[in-house]
């Protein structure tokens, strides 16, 4: 996870998988889409294939990329617990829950008249 968190750091990285999410392309039309030298571009390349953030294929002279999303597994795990719900929130949630339920059974036996109540109606009358 490390790895690949450490090569989504850098903007030119992001870029170059923005750009292989589509469809593949060859190291050379990739380094195309940088003002930056084209040996940095196989740098950040070389940085995304350990992280296992892309695949080459070598095809004739030119390595040909594609984005590989399977590496991403672990870190999106990750930023899921960071956006679980803690403990306390479900504590709070079912108190929120219980404090409802309480109040709508008081409001519902004021609205009820109590039998003792239809009784002694009835006695006076």
């Amino acid at each position: 996870m490390d790895a690949v968190a450490q090569a989504l750091a850098d903007p030119i990285r992001r870029e170059i998988l923005r750009i292989l999410r589509d469809s593949t392309a060859s190291a050379g039309s990739i380094a195309s889409a940088f003002p930056v030298s084209r040996p940095a571009v196989s740098r950040h390349l070389r940085v995304l294939r350990e992280a296992g953030l892309v695949r080459d294929v070598l095809r004739g002279r030119e390595r040909e990329y594609s984005l590989e999303l399977g590496a991403l597994a672990e870190l999106e795990a990750f930023l899921r617990e960071l956006h679980g719900a803690s403990p306390w929130h479900r504590r709070f949630d079912a108190l929120e829950t219980e404090v409802h339920r309480v109040g709508r059974q008081r409001r519902m036996s004021a609205m009820t008249p109590s039998r003792n109540d239809t009784k002694g109606k009835k006695e006076t009358a």
